[in-house]
């Protein structure tokens, strides 16, 4: 199992990476962990923690990013970085893919060029794999690449260059495709926004609950259960190797729904707002993450009624 003194992650006040910091600090009081961000985020809640130090810095310029990582000289790397907003990638394309492709070839260029050699944990999505038929099921990490929108694009990028800096200059990546889980931090997800709506119901700052299409089947992976597979992957996971990451619940978005309304027992009206659909939605999705456990011994925790209680407390909490 590696050992690591240093920790940098990109993306650090973002809402996955934020959870892995606390994650990662909380394992090891040990651990130097250095967070690059561009906007305030969750910045207030890893500034808590005094083993946590925050660099403000654009990703996109170069030079600037260099002589970070010549101060810092981490030996372990998180690239969470980037802009993650698949619906707004319809409508802003070019600024979305130019940001998320720059900042992934500064960041790997500049490591190339410097005798710093970090394990570098390449954070990639399942956005990749697109809109698959049910005759390619399961997704395994051979499938090939069919991205459905210009956020999976930009990430496909991200993967593929990682691929490449990996093969012809040997440097120590593995990249992780996580797919759907939980996370509370962003209430821009199926699972967030529909809790939220549901709190707000309760606390009678709304009356309808307002979705997209409900159709789509995803697998479920509980945010908690994703920052140890994240671990592990640092840990144990072979360098040059690329993971899926997934959970074994599948569940379509209206029985997620459903499922939540249940768990919190308000009354909750909903209704159809064509704002939310996207022009090309992924309709269904079943993982095979049997590489991953095998290389790891990751293995799920948190049971589906355990998450749902989670995701309602934490907006119960917060409005």
């Amino acid at each position: 199992m590696r050992k690591f003194k240093k920790c940098l992650f990109t993306g650090a006040t973002g809402s996955g990476a934020s959870y892995l910091i606390e994650y990662i600090a909380e394992k090891n009081p040990n651990l130097k962990i250095y967070g690059l961000y561009r906007s305030s985020g969750y910045k207030k809640i890893l500034e808590k923690n005094r083993n946590i130090k925050l660099v403000q810095v654009d990703l996109n310029h170069k030079d600037k990013l260099n002589k970070i990582l010549k101060t810092i000289k981490p030996d372990l790397i998180y690239h969470f970085a980037s802009n993650p907003d698949v619906r707004k990638s319809f409508d802003t394309p070019y600024e979305i893919i130019n940001n998320n492709n720059l900042i992934t070839l500064n960041l790997l260029e500049n490591l190339r060029l410097t005798n710093i050699k970090p394990l570098i944990i390449i954070c990639s999505t399942s956005e990749v794999y697109g809109n698959l038929q049910k005759k390619d099921m399961p997704i395994i990490e051979e499938t090939r690449f069919n991205p459905a929108n210009p956020y999976a694009v930009s990430k496909a990028f991200q993967d593929l260059l990682s691929q490449v800096y990996c093969k012809n200059y040997k440097m120590k990546i593995i990249i992780t495709r996580m797919f759907t889980y939980m996370n509370p931090r962003r209430d821009n997800l199926y699972q967030s926004a529909f809790a939220k709506q549901i709190i707000e119901i309760k606390k009678k700052k709304r009356k309808i609950l307002l979705h997209g299409t409900l159709t789509s089947i995803r697998t479920f992976l509980d945010t908690r259960d994703a920052c140890s597979a994240y671990w592990l992957a640092a840990q144990k996971g072979i360098i040059g190797e690329i993971y899926n990451i997934a959970g074994e619940k599948i569940i379509s978005v209206k029985d997620f729904l459903k499922a939540l309304i249940k768990e919190s027992g308000v009354k909750v009206k909903t209704k159809l707002n064509k704002k939310l659909i996207r022009t090309t939605d992924i309709s269904y999705q079943v993982v095979d993450s049997k590489k991953f456990k095998k290389h790891t011994g990751w293995k799920e925790k948190i049971n589906f009624k355990d998450s749902l209680k989670m995701i309602l407390n934490y907006f119960d909490k917060k409005i």
